[in-house]
C-alpha cells in the first residue's frame, strides 16, 4: 500500500538511476528524527556538541549581531535544542518560526517550546525547506528577519543546490534579515569517518530506516539484512558519502515494480560536504549574502557563520574570530 506518493515517485526515480540514489531528507520521519538526535549524543559525533560549545562561547555576541526584534527562522528545527540557547539570549524576539519536513516532531517541539516561552509567537512551518515554501503572518513589530540553519546541514546540498538554497534565504529573508549557518569543517580523514560509523550502529540504523520508510509509506519490500551501512569520506569532492550496499544480487519491488541490484550495489543516500576557509564564504557571496562575523573552536573543527543580504548597505566588517574557550571534548 502507497501511503505516500511523492516519497514512492521520488524514491522510483533514484532506485532506477546509476547509480541509485535516495533524497536524504526523507530519513527524517519520526523514528528517523528520533535516531538522528541519539546520533547527536554519540561520543564520535563531534558535530554537535561542538556547535553548541560555540553557540554558549559566544551567545551574546550572536545575540546582539542579530539584534532586536527579529523574526527568528529556523531551517530543520527538529527538536530545537540549540534554539533555546538563542531564545533565551534574544528576550526581544518578535517570534518563533521552525521549519521541518517531519510534522510530528515539528509539533511535539513546538508544543514543548510554547510551554517554555509562553509570551513568544510560535508558528511551525511544515514544509520541505529544500523548495519554495511560504511563512505564516508574522507580527508587525518584527523588524527583521533571520534565518538559523544550524548543524552544518547546509553540508547535504552539493555546491550548486547550496548556492540555490542559500539564494532562497536571501530571498526569504530579504534586504534587511540575515543568516546565522552552521558548517563543519574539513579535518583528518579518522575524525570524520569515525563520526558516521558509530560502534552503536545508531547511524546504521539511522540510514537503513530509509528501507523501512520504503516499506511502510512507498509499498516496497526490501530486507534490512540484505543491505549494510556504508560511510567513507571523499577528499577529492570533500564530503562523506552514506551508502546502502547490497549485501547479494537481489531484486527489490517498489509498489509492484522490480528494482534490480548487483552484489556490492549501493544506494547513495547522502552528502555531507565539509568546507574549507573561504568555501562557504563564495557559495554564499555567489547566493546574494556577505560574510559579517564567524565564530568557531579552538580546534577550528567547525564555524558558525552570520551573513546579512548583500543589499544592506555598511555594516560591521567579515571577521572570523578563533574561540580560546574549552575543548568540546
Amino acid at each position: 500500500m502507497v501511503r505516500n506518493p511523492a516519497l514512492l515517485r521520488e524514491a522510483r526515480a533514484g532506485l532506477n538511476a546509476s547509480p541509485k540514489t535516495i533524497p536524504s531528507k526523507y530519513f527524517y520521519d519520526e523514528v528517523g528524527s528520533a535516531l538522528f538526535e541519539r546520533i547527536t549524543t554519540l561520543e564520535a559525533y563531534y558535530p554537535t556538541r561542538t556547535e553548541l560549545r560555540i553557540l554558549r562561547d559566544h551567545l551574546s555576541d550572536i545575540a546582539a549581531t542579530i539584534g532586536q526584534a527579529a523574526a527568528l527562522i529556523e531551517f530543520g528545527s527538529g527538536a530545537s535544542l540549540k534554539t533555546r540557547l538563542l531564545l533565551d539570549a534574544l528576550p526581544d524576539l518578535a517570534a518563533y518560526v521552525p521549519v521541518d519536513i517531519a510534522e510530528e516532531a515539528l509539533a511535539a517541539a513546538a508544543e514543548q517550546l510554547r510551554g517554555a516561552y509562553p509570551n513568544l509567537p510560535i508558528l511551525p512551518v511544515v514544509a520541505d525547506f529544500t523548495g519554495p515554501f511560504s511563512l505564516p503572518p508574522l507580527p508587525e513589530r518584527a523588524r527583521r528577519r533571520a534565518a538559523f540553519f544550524p548543524g552544518s546541514t547546509i553540508g547535504n546540498f552539493d555546491p550548486e543546490a547550496a548556492t540555490a538554497l542559500l539564494h532562497r534565504i536571501a530571498d526569504l529573508v530579504g534586504p534587511t534579515g540575515g543568516l546565522l549557518l552552521g558548517l563543519d569543517r574539513k579535518k583528518d580523514r579518522t575524525v570524520l569517518e569515525a563520526a558516521y560509523n558509530d560502534p552503536e550502529d545508531v547511524t546504521a540504523a539511522f540510514n537503513k530506516n530509509l528501507l523501512t520508510r520504503l516499506n511502510r509509506e512507498a509499498g516496497a519490500d526490501f530486507d534490512l539484512d540484505a543491505f549494510d551501512h556504508r560511510a567513507f569520506y571523499n577528499a577529492e569532492a570533500g564530503r562523506i558519502e552514506m551508502h546502502l550496499a547490497s549485501l547479494r544480487a537481489q531484486t527489490v519491488h517498489l509498489d509492484g515494480q522490480p528494482v534490480s541490484f548487483q552484489e556490492g550495489e549501493t544506494i547513495h543516500t547522502e552528502n555531507s560536504y565539509k568546507y574549507g576557509p573561504g568555501e562557504m564564504e563564495a557559495l554564499a557571496e555567489k547566493a546574494g549574502l556577505r560574510l559579517v562575523r564567524a565564530w568557531t573552536d579552538v580546534r577550528a573543527w567547525f564555524a558558525v557563520h552570520y551573513y546579512e543580504h548583500a543589499r544592506q548597505d555598511g555594516g560591521p566588517p567579515a571577521q572570523r574570530s578563533l574561540t580560546h574557550g574549552q575543548d568540546p571534548q
